[in-house]
C-alpha cells in the first residue's frame, strides 16, 4: 500500500493508518509503502499503564530497523551489530540444560556484551564460593522451559526463588539491581527481563516491573507477546531470542536514539 499520493486517497489512507495505529496496530513502511500490518496488539479493553507504554514503542515504525539493526541482520558490509546481539547465544546459551542452574565464566562474559561487568571478587565467589551454591540452589527452583506469559504470578512475585536470586545479587558490592537482573535473564531468558536504566527511563518503575510486564503481556489475551512474536518473526530475529529480549531491545534502541540523560 502506497502512502503518498495527493487528494482524498492520500488523505484517507492516512486516516486510516493513523486509526489503526491508534487502536495499537503495527504498521512498518519503506520508502513510502507499507510492507507489513499486524493487528495482534489490537486491544478490546483498556491496558495497563506499563502496556501504554510498551504498545507507544512496539508500534514506532521504527522497530523493526532497530531490531535488525541491533542483531546485525542485513547490515551493509563492514557494519558491525551490537554486542548485546551475542548475549543469549554466547556459548550456546545460559539456559542450556547442563548449565541453566548455575552461573557460569561464559554469564559473567555474556553480561559484558550489555555494558556491566560484574566485579571480580564477587565473580570468583559465584564461579568458586558459596555465592554460587546459594545462586545454583535458587536457580533450580526457577522454571527453566516457561514463558512469562504463561507462568503464574507467584513465581515472580516478592519473595519467590526468582526474587530471592535477585536481591542476592543485588545485594553483593558494586552489583545492584541492573546487573543482578542482566545475569538472571541470561540464566532464565524467556521467564526474567532484561530492565536497565534505559529502560526504566523509557516506560517507567512500576512497583514491581516483573510482575507488571507480565500482567501487559497476558492483557487482552496475550496480544502483547504475540505482537512481539510477530515484530520477531518480520525483523528476521531468530526464534531462540526470547520476546522478552525483542521488548526489551525495541524499547532501548528507541529511547536511546532520544539521547535522553537517563537517571541513574
Amino acid at each position: 500500500m502506497l502512502l503518498g499520493g495527493g487528494g482524498a486517497l492520500g488523505t484517507g489512507i492516512a486516516l486510516i493508518l493513523n486509526a489503526l495505529r491508534a487502536a495499537g496496530s503495527m504498521i512498518w513502511t519503506k520508502d513510502g509503502v507499507v510492507m507489513a500490518v499486524s493487528t495482534a496488539g489490537v486491544s478490546g479493553g483498556g491496558p495497563s499503564p506499563l502496556g501504554q507504554r510498551l504498545n507507544v514503542w512496539l508500534s514506532a515504525e521504527r522497530a523493526v530497523g532497530d531490531l535488525r539493526r541491533y542483531f546485525g541482520i542485513g547490515l551493509p558490509s563492514g557494519v558491525l551489530p551490537f554486542t548485546g546481539s551475542r548475549f543469549e547465544h554466547l556459548a550456546g546459551g545460559g539456559d542450556r540444560l547442563e548449565v541453566a542452574d548455575r552461573i557460569t565464566a561464559e554469564d559473567l562474559v555474556a553480561v559484558q556484551t550489555l555494558s556491566v561487568t560484574v566485579p571480580a571478587s564477587v565473580a570468583l565467589d559465584i564461579l568458586e564460593g558459596p555465592l554460587g551454591v546459594r545462586l545454583s540452589g535458587l536457580l533450580h527452583a526457577i522454571p527453566k522451559d516457561t514463558d512469562m506469559v504463561d507462568a503464574d504470578a507467584d513465581i515472580l512475585a516478592d519473595g519467590s526463588p526468582a526474587d530471592q536470586a535477585w536481591e542476592l545479587l543485588r545485594d553483593q558490592p558494586d552489583v545492584g539491581w541492573v546487573i543482578a537482573g542482566k545475569l538472571l535473564a541470561r540464566k532464565r531468558p524467556r521467564l526474567l527481563p532484561v530492565y536497565d536504566r534505559v529502560v526504566r527511563c523509557a516506560v517507567g518503575r512500576p512497583q514491581s516491573f516483573w510482575l507488571a510486564l507480565h500482567d501487559a503481556l497476558r492483557e487482552d489475551d496475550s496480544a502483547m507477546h504475540r505482537r512481539l512474536i510477530a515484530l520477531r518473526r518480520i525483523a528476521g530475529v531468530p526464534e531462540t531470542v526470547s520476546v522478552l529480549r525483542v521488548c526489551d531491545v525495541v524499547v532501548w534502541m528507541g529511547h536511546r536514539v532520544e539521547r535522553h540523560a537517563c537517571p541513574r
